[in-house]
């Protein structure tokens, strides 16, 4: 790792004495820097946490689940991309402690460092250099037969879609227990500030600055002419139902947890309670950050293409006959 400082303990300025590393293994890097992160804090003198001692049984740090962090642990350390950052954000929103995204995947809309630059990002952060910056989530309640049968948090977005079928769906919006409106789509994404960039954006949302207090609601592929994202006030209180009796729908938070929905249930999301910190470098600048990821996201997000895959299969090349062609001509 480029920048590792030598070990030798710091005086910290912030109070600092424990902190959490969550990292994400399904990335290649991922076991040998918490190993190296590990070493580090311990260096400096700070007790670290660990959510689990998978892939790590030689790391000497501290187990202990992330609903059981508050009061015990200061900030935490973020190892993987946005999702993992949003499966942070979910997992230790009791805790009510920041978090300090380390980019580890593609794009990186939420993670405030890459990995050359986690040192000299640590030392500020240790020495008290940073602010911290709060991102509203949103409160998700599932009703069937009037009762309360799941209850989730999002820091992102809350989506109901159709299954795997190509079939429209008809869903009724309400804000404020007032009637909205009634699409006709494959689905609807409901998104904070702070989700605005994710899959709003990729369906026609508006881009939203983090700091303004409000809600997206986008349709997805909505049949018609006039269909537009609707913004509203992030205190209202939005609720879902369904028309039509669909099958298969889904409702899915931050593109990771989710359950299926049945026909007669209703969906209802508010304002959560509960906030997520960032912690945040002098001079960070969100716009910056957009500007620099939405030019950047497609190369980085790209994976390798076969380009001969096709060509492969016998497809005929522009300006080449196919067999059924020369027959043709030759009659």
């Amino acid at each position: 790792m480029k920048n590792m400082p030598n070990q030798k303990k710091r005086p910290l300025s912030s109070g600092t004495e424990k902190v959490a590393v969550f990292p994400n293994f399904d990335k290649p890097q991922a076991v040998s820097l918490t190993h190296e992160l590990v070493q580090y804090l311990e260096s400096n003198g700070l007790g670290v946490v660990l959510p689990c001692n998978q892939r790590l049984e030689a790391v000497s740090a501290e187990v202990l689940p992330p609903g059981e962090w508050k009061d015990q642990v200061d900030f935490c350390i973020v190892l993987g991309g946005d999702g993992t950052l949003l499966s942070a954000a979910r997992a230790t929103a009791p805790a009510e402690i920041p978090l300090l995204g380390v980019n580890l995947g593609h794009l990186g809309f939420l993670t405030e460092v890459e990995t050359d630059d986690l040192y000299p990002t640590l030392e500020k952060v240790l020495a008290g250099e940073h602010r911290v910056e709060f991102r509203s989530m949103l409160d998700v309640s599932v009703f069937r037969e009037q009762e309360v049968v799941s209850s989730l948090d999002a820091l992102n977005e809350v989506v109901v879609a159709k299954g795997p079928f190509a079939r429209l769906v008809q869903i009724d919006m309400w804000v404020n227990r007032r009637y909205m409106d009634t699409i006709f789509g494959d689905g609807l994404i409901v998104a904070t500030a702070t989700g605005s960039t994710a899959y709003s954006l990729s369906a026609g949302g508006p881009i939203v600055s983090p700091d303004v207090s409000c809600v997206v609601l986008t349709p997805i592929c909505c049949h018609s002419l006039y269909a537009r994202s609707m913004v509203v006030s992030a205190d209202a209180s939005i609720g879902i139902s369904f028309g039509g009796l669909p099958e298969d729908m889904l409702l899915t938070i931050d593109g990771q947890a989710g359950l299926e929905l049945l026909p007669q249930d209703s969906v209802e999301i508010r304002r959560s309670d509960r906030r997520i910190r960032l912690i945040r470098l002098p001079g960070w600048d969100f716009f910056s950050v957009l500007r620099r990821k939405l030019k950047e996201g497609p190369a980085k997000m790209r994976l390798p293409v076969d380009e001969d895959r096709f060509s492969q299969r016998g497809c005929a090349s522009e300006g080449q006959e196919t067999d059924e062609d020369s027959r043709d001509h030759q009659k």
